[in-house]
């Protein structure tokens, strides 16, 4: 079990509604089924009940991302112990197809949509503890709002992708030509 790598289902349900943008992601079964792992089986009935707390649960998710870019690392913890509370994590060890012994999320009753938030909850909580709140970000190209989890080596990650990052920089180039220009 990599757990910093569940802070990723937290960037993963954020991004399916993205501020500003024309359409939410995340608005029927089919949706959920795309946003859950493909190695779980998900039954359409579950998905369908896994729709609506899905929905319920990203704004809370955003709320830790938007605090820690905001510099508001306290309430960003205070975010995420929160949804550990809410979502509480049941890990077990296992070894199975000998692969060695690791840990897993043992929250297979709870249901497909549940358990993928109680992964996104203690992946950001992972992260925090270990890397800071500062490695949560928000995307600063306009009129983006993505969010990411920053894994550079000097926390230096401004932009969701690289898309993002060169649109900004082309228009800072642009803004720059033209007030020189005026000058």
């Amino acid at each position: 079990m990599e757990i910093l790598a569940y802070a990723d289902r937290a960037v993963e349900l954020v991004n399916t509604d993205v501020p500003g943008a024309d359409r939410d992601y995340l608005s029927s079964e089919q949706d959920v089924r795309r946003l859950l792992p493909a190695a779980w089986t998900i039954t359409r009935q579950a998905a369908e009940d896994g729709l609506r707390e899905l929905r319920e649960v990203r704004p809370r998710l955003r709320r830790v991302f938007e605090q820690a870019a905001a510099g508001n690392g306290r309430s960003a913890v205070q975010a995420v112990n929160k949804l550990l509370g809410d979502f509480p994590a049941s890990l077990s060890i296992s070894d199975h197809d000998d692969d060695g012994w690791h840990m897993h999320l043992a929250d297979a009753d709870s249901g497909p949509a549940r358990r993928f938030v109680t992964g996104a909850a203690l992946g950001l909580a992972y992260t925090i503890a270990e890397r800071g709140p500062e490695r949560l970000g928000v995307c600063e190209a306009t009129p983006c709002r993505a969010v990411f989890v920053d894994t550079t080596t000097n926390s230096s990650r401004r932009y969701c992708s690289d898309r993002c990052a060169t649109r900004a920089n082309v228009a800072a180039y642009r803004a720059r030509k033209r007030a020189a220009a005026l000058s």
